[in-house]
């Protein structure tokens, strides 16, 4: 992961419209049904690039904390994408999305509290809902399921393998990374903003 995770940065910085989410039910021409619910949940996470790279990142600021914490962020993304289902349309949501990679960046690099990673990851469970808008309760259920599942995998996966190479990920590595992602974010959210 020490090797991926800046390897993920730059392939993302060169995207041009990278934190523009897709959806599989777009990309496939799929029907909302509980199967397809489940599988557009398991990818979306993954085919945002902006959710992906906030995942990852969150592993970065996990190094320092207990795995538990883990539990509280997947929860609070799971309420922000059912408020989401009930309250759609907030202002800037994807701008504050793409923002979320600079609190990331400044949790890591300026030591801001890791508790602002809560409204963060509530904000990106609140995005990720507005795909299902009109959905029938089956598939927005199983749509949730695989975003619950497919995020935690991330989570999971992520931080075991960073705690595995913890040792190869030094000090100026991990400050690097999370420049980058200060960089990418702003310029994201800049582009969310007048794009």
């Amino acid at each position: 992961m020490a090797t991926l995770l800046p390897a993920a940065l730059a392939i993302l910085a060169l995207l041009p419209e990278a934190a523009h989410a897709h959806h599989l039910m777009h990309l496939l021409h799929l029907k909302p049904t509980p199967f397809t619910g489940l599988l557009s949940g398991l990818a979306h996470p993954v085919l945002g690039p902006d959710h992906l790279l906030f995942l990852l990142a969150l592993s970065l600021v996990g190094l320092r904390h207990r795995s538990s914490w883990m539990l509280a962020l997947l929860a609070t993304g799971l309420g922000g994408s059912c408020l989401g289902l009930l309250l759609p349309g907030l202002p800037a949501a994807e701008a504050l999305v793409s923002f979320s990679l600079v609190v990331v960046a400044l949790i890591l690099l300026a030591g801001w509290d890791r508790r602002l990673l809560l409204p963060a990851i509530a904000l990106h469970g609140y995005v990720l809902s507005a795909m299902v808008l009109g959905w029938t309760a089956a598939p927005i259920a199983t749509y949730l399921i695989g975003l619950l599942i497919s995020q935690g995998a991330l989570l999971l996966v992520s931080l075991g393998v960073l705690r595995h190479s913890a040792a190869a990920c030094s000090a100026t590595a991990s400050r690097t990374m999370a420049a980058v992602l200060l960089g990418l974010g702003a310029a994201w959210t800049w582009s969310a903003l007048v794009g």
